[in-house]
């Protein structure tokens, strides 16, 4: 045992687990077979969270030395919450980088270098009285997780000291025990050689983030258990192996009793084994065992009681079991024989309070949210998560990439270029037992939850030998499961490091393209979907190949939840902050904000799309019935109930709801039954069709909605434009204004402005800044990586500045039309026209028409914007929803009527930027609190429109919501068509084609204004 602890320990690649000991399986164990049973809290354990004594620390220098030392009083200090980060409780600052180092630039170190100057110390002291039922037994005591490197002492004496941040790290605490008080001492670094093994897109924290507790044994223990689920090829025959390793040879006379309880508490097979030395094995054989699967999580609950030489029980550990076979064949990954299609996302362990320290409850959301959510599959990007997690997978079905704590991005990928000339680990040998560490902690710790069903040997650390080696590790300790690694994309030498291609925001075509050539392996696109701030637009085009591609098998949105983080704005307000905010420099400011869920997990809008295009059922609803395909693999429909309804003009006209048992992997046809009077209506019909959850699951409530579709009817005619009322209006032509002014209502128009200016209903103004032609939208996240503000910048200015070239009047008998033609300085043959019809009602048609000209790059948007006063804030829209939704990003939106408020049409994406669309708009009404203001409708075309208390360009000069203007008006923005917002990534990738706006292509669209509620 090492006594004497080294500071060079942080720097030395050799030194990275002193007096640790091994790792093992994460199985709780009791002393009764009645707390077994009722999975109670374990008596042999100790918690240490709570309030420990703390120092901090800028660099080792001007740390307390000798502070574990018995007389050193601590007493003086400061407390800090365990679990918790460091500088998430008041000392240092948290820092945000994505692929850099976060010393770049700031020290000029290589690896196994770390910097002197800024390597933050946290000080940990915490006193405990050993617990009356661990006296006169062995104590050990378990970080489940420190970053990056930490001392142990106990009442002064050395203990041990451990990297690798997110696997436990555990030590033999009976040789330093007193009795009375212990002092426990941690000295945790926040640089360590690990450092440069943890370079993950996050941001960078250090301190004991993860429980600690104390624990004891009985004299006979189950230190490991490797329970070997295995079916056989007709996946009818389960085959239970458990390979035990005891803490202690086991004296003659004692024995191993195990049985296998499935879900209703029958005992399935029982068996009895003699302990003849302390890596006692067993096998119980299962007839027809129910499968585990993410759609059908099957269970069985193995007790495994050790029996002394006298008979009596010593320890009783509860292992749940899940037979489940996962293969290649024929280059097809196969769950229980059947092709898998993982519908995934990346998660990181966030909280936006607590950064990586997550409760139990942050996880049950999080688990419950994916299962609400056709979410079927988890990489735990970039590091092993909690224990509890795998747990949570295990039961209520979810895939999982077990992906351990390695990333190296920085050393070998420099502005976006490869350059791997100090790449680690790389072939480097003197890195390979730090690496193959990490691979074997993770891999003790959580070999036996069969939602594991792939290990993943790390993210974006290029590749090597060193790498290369995890794999075969992997592979010579479990048969079970595959081997991911997606860095072989870049050096071809090491092939066999992953079973499968796996690849990195690769396009559509870039995918197909590898398919369609002799393809060796599945493919797996292990991020895609780049989802930052206003993004995920044409996902379908991933999601279309599962059905095109046999050895296409889906792909893991990045990411799942944006990691943001509270702070207070100079108001005392909180608000969610990103890279950059805490002074952190260098960072990559907002790039960690790329989740479907917010990080105060409330859920973004792009999550409509994801749970649409993962559903596992699809209803192809058409004008007689709905076709049922239900691809599902070995879950029927019985558990949901099918409920179709139709609709006029967003009011439910018939209702039906029924059961429909449709086979996995088959489909069905189910016809309507209403009427044909029903629909005898000149306007607009749509049917929408759902299937819901008929009883309460753990993870939703009944009625939830688990698959949609919708069928919108030809409409006969349209309702749509306005019919002239009887009545006389009369126009008033001046020098400057033209007016058209009928019984109660008032409409003029500038030939200075060279606009309409005022609406006036019954005495209230309802224009507060005139209509003009708007190209700009504010730059989404996405439009930044793209430098759509370099290539389509011109657009801003036509938007800001234009030339009224003619004013056109004409009067019919029951319409007067007023038509303003705009030039513009981008171009000398672009011209725009945007003409007002007024009818006698008061209503106004505007035709806004745009001449294009080559040489012009693509337009954000094509739109007429104007404002109203801010007190018109109350949406009602008959358009799709009810989330906001775009031409790429509009698959799981649905036609209805939708209620909301301009403030809360502006969304939460961290960095202010375009949101609240809708596309497929029928009429939105903009009122105040009383029901009166205006109606925009469509003519004959549906249209796309956003009512926000922000203009395009407040938002784009905005780097926070805080920064925004205070409210004084409602802007309604209408478009003809808004480019869509993309997501193949967030760094250059453009728009699919079909969802641009070309800027030589002529384009016009049409709507009305019409009063509301007076």
């Amino acid at each position: 045992m090492t006594t004497n602890p080294d500071l060079n320990w942080l720097t030395d690649v050799n030194v990275f687990a002193v007096n640790r000991l091994p790792a093992h399986s994460s199985h709780m164990y009791y002393e009764t077979m009645e707390e077994a049973k009722k999975s109670a809290p374990m008596k042999m354990r100790k918690s240490l969270n709570g309030n420990w004594k703390f120092h901090y620390a800028i660099n080792p220098s001007n740390r307390p030395e000798t502070f574990y030392e018995l007389n050193f009083d601590c007493d003086s200090w400061n407390d800090i919450k365990v679990p918790g980060h460091i500088q998430l409780q008041g000392y240092g600052k948290p820092q945000y980088v994505n692929t850099m180092y976060p010393w770049d630039g700031i020290n000029d170190i290589r690896p196994p270098e770390i910097p002197t100057d800024h390597n933050p110390v946290g000080s940990y002291v915490k006193y405990f009285h050993v617990p009356e039922n661990m006296l006169e037994k062995p104590v050990y005591v378990s970080f489940q997780g420190v970053e990056s490197a930490f001392y142990v002492w106990l009442n002064g004496k050395f203990v041990g000291y451990s990297e690798d941040s997110f696997t436990p790290a555990e030590f033999d605490l009976t040789p330093f025990l007193q009795e009375g008080e212990n002092k426990l001492a941690v000295e945790v670094y926040q640089r360590s050689t690990g450092s440069w093994l943890e370079d993950q897109d996050f941001w960078r924290f250090s301190g004991i983030f993860r429980e600690v507790y104390l624990y004891t044994v009985p004299k006979m223990h189950v230190y490991d258990a490797y329970v070997h689920a295995d079916l056989d090829e007709t996946y009818t025959k389960g085959t239970l192996k458990v390979d035990l390793q005891l803490n202690a040879p086991a004296a003659s006379g004692s024995k191993v009793i195990a049985s296998l309880v499935d879900k209703d508490h029958n005992v399935i097979e029982s068996t009895s084994v003699a302990m003849n030395d302390e890596n006692p094995t067993f096998t119980i054989n299962v007839d027809q065992p129910e499968l585990w699967s993410a759609e059908t999580p099957n269970l069985y609950k193995l007790y495994i009681q050790l029996v002394n030489e006298s008979g009596d029980v010593v320890e009783v550990v509860p292992q749940k079991v899940g037979f489940r076979r996962f293969e290649l064949v024929d280059k097809v990954m196969k769950i229980n024989g059947e092709r898998i299609i993982f519908k995934g996302v990346n998660r990181h362990e966030f909280n936006h309070r607590t950064g990586r320290a997550i409760t139990k409850e942050d996880m049950l959301w999080d688990i419950k949210t994916l299962k609400q959510n056709n979410i079927n599959a988890v990489r735990t990007s970039h590091y092993p998560n909690q224990s509890y997690w795998y747990e949570l997978c295990d039961e209520y079905g979810v895939y999982v990439i077990d992906e351990m704590n390695l990333e190296t991005h920085g050393s070998w990928q420099k502005m976006g270029a490869v350059e791997p000339s100090w790449n680690i680990p790389g072939n480097k040998p003197e890195w390979q037992d730090i690496v193959l560490d990490r691979a074997k902690s993770m891999f003790e710790r959580d070999k036996n939850h069969p939602s594991i069903i792939i290990w993943s040997c790390g993210n974006e650390s290029y590749a090597g030998e060193v790498i290369l080696n995890v794999t075969r590790y992997f592979k010579s300790v479990d048969s079970s499961r595959l081997v991911h690694y997606e860095g072989v994309f870049y050096d071809r030498n090491y092939n066999d490091t992953s079973d499968m291609e796996s690849r990195m925001y690769a396009k559509p075509a870039d995918i197909e393209e590898y398919l369609t050539n002799n393809p060796e392996k599945p493919y797996v696109s292990c991020e895609y979907m780049h989802a930052m701030g206003n993004s995920l637009g044409g996902m379908n085009y991933y999601t279309e190949l599962e059905d095109k591609y046999p050895m296409y098998q889906g792909g893991f949105i990045w990411d799942y939840i944006d990691q943001s983080l509270v702070k207070e704005d100079r108001y005392g307000k909180e608000f969610l902050a990103y890279g950059g905010d805490f002074d952190d420099r260098p960072t990559d400011y907002g790039f960690c904000t790329n989740g479907i869920v917010y990080a105060d997990r409330k859920i973004s809008p792009k999550m409509q799309e994801v749970k649409y295009l993962y559903q596992n059922i699809k209803l192809e609803a058409d004008e007689t019935g709905v076709t049922i395909k239900n691809k599902n693999l070995f879950k029927d429909t019985s558990d949901y109930e099918l409920r179709y309804t139709l609709f006029l003009e967003g009011e439910e006209v018939y209702e039906k709801t029924l059961q429909v048992n449709v086979s996995p992997q088959s489909e069905q046809r189910i016809d309507y039954d209403w009427s044909k009077e029903l629909m005898n209506k000149p306007e607009e019909y749509y049917v929408h069709v759902a299937f819901l959850l008929k009883e309460e699951t753990i993870w939703a409530n009944a009625g939830h909605e688990v698959a949609f579709g919708q069928y919108i009817f030809a409409k006969k005619a349209s309702k749509m434009a306005p019919i002239a009322a009887n009545g006389e209006f009369r126009l008033v032509e001046g020098d400057v204004n033209i007016g058209v002014h009928g019984r109660d209502f008032s409409i003029i128009f500038s030939k200075a402005v060279g606009s309409l200016v005022s609406v006036n209903y019954s005495g209230k103004e309802m224009i507060a800044y005139p209509p003009a032609p708007l190209f700009w939208r504010a730059t989404t996240d996405n439009d930044r990586g793209f430098a759509q503000s370099f290539v389509s910048g011109c657009w801003h200015a036509a938007s800001l500045a234009r030339r009224c070239t003619s004013v056109d009047v004409s009067e019919e008998k029951d319409t007067v039309q007023v038509a303003f033609t705009y030039k513009f300085s981008i171009h000398e043959k672009i011209e725009v026209t945007t003409s007002y019809t007024v009818y006698p009602n008061g209503s106004i048609h505007v035709k806004s028409s745009y001449k294009g000209a080559e040489g012009l790059p693509q337009m954000p948007i094509f739109a007429v914007s104007f404002k109203v006063p801010a007190k018109y804030n109350q949406l009602e829209w008959y358009a799709m929803g009810p989330e906001e939704n775009y031409s790429d990003r509009a698959h799981g939106a649905r036609l209805g009527v939708f209620k909301n408020t301009a403030k809360d049409n502006v969304e939460g994406y961290l960095n202010p930027q375009e949101s609240g669309n809708r596309t497929g708009v029928r009429r939105v009404s903009v009122t105040n609190s009383d029901g009166e203001g205006v109606m925009i409708l469509s003519k004959d075309t549906p249209i796309e429109c956003n009512v926000s208390p922000y203009t395009a360009f407040e938002l784009e000069n905005a780097n926070h919501h805080y920064e925004l203007p205070n409210v004084h008006y409602s802007v309604i923005t209408v478009a003809g068509k808004q480019m869509g917002v993309g997501g193949d990534d967030s760094w250059g990738a453009p728009v699919h084609e079909e969802h641009i706006i070309k800027g030589n292509t002529d384009l016009d669209f049409e709507f009305i204004i019409q009063r509301e509620g007076f």
